[in-house]
């Protein structure tokens, strides 16, 4: 088996389950973003859709079955370190439901209200308002070597948001 290169970009699944004005996050117990609030997800396994990915991911995570999530959009990261993805975003509106225990963290229904006072990554509150408005992305974010986010920008718009 080959070592991958540093630098190259690990692909995962972003899985926003959303419910209304409520999102479900996980606060994450591991590494990446351990302590931080963040929606479900993770890498694809070898052969495996972005699509087939999200929702065994969320079923893995949360023990709630989707069979439909829409695609939103794509957001890249890119740092001088180990902490390069690609991920997929997905959406899916469910209704409220008990979750399983993870070993990836706690799970908690959140407000949208409350999303700017929990500590979460800076580039989920950016995919949170656009789905929140309803569009589409193609975010682009770069971080330095303490992965302190520099610079993020929506291809499909031209808009630097950070």
């Amino acid at each position: 088996m080959s070592k991958i290169s540093p630098g190259i970009k690990k692909v995962a699944t972003i899985c926003v389950l959303r419910n209304g004005d409520h999102f479900l996050l996980l606060k994450r117990a591991k590494e990446p973003n351990k302590g931080l609030y963040t929606p479900l997800g993770g890498k694809l396994d070898p052969f495996e859709t972005p699509l087939n990915a999200a929702i065994r991911e969320t079923w893995e995570e949360s023990g709630i079955k989707v069979n439909n999530m829409e695609f939103r959009g794509i957001l890249t990261e890119t740092s001088p370190v180990d902490y390069n993805w690609i991920s997929y975003v997905y959406l899916a509106e469910i209704e409220k439901q008990t979750t399983v225990e993870s070993d990836e963290g706690s799970l908690e229904w959140m407000h949208v209200d409350d999303l700017l006072k929990i500590p979460t990554p800076k580039t989920d509150l950016y995919i949170y308002k656009s789905l929140i408005k309803g569009s589409k992305f193609i975010f682009n974010a770069e971080y330095n070597e303490d992965l302190e986010l520099q610079l993020m920008i929506n291809e499909l718009t031209e808009d630097k948001l950070i």
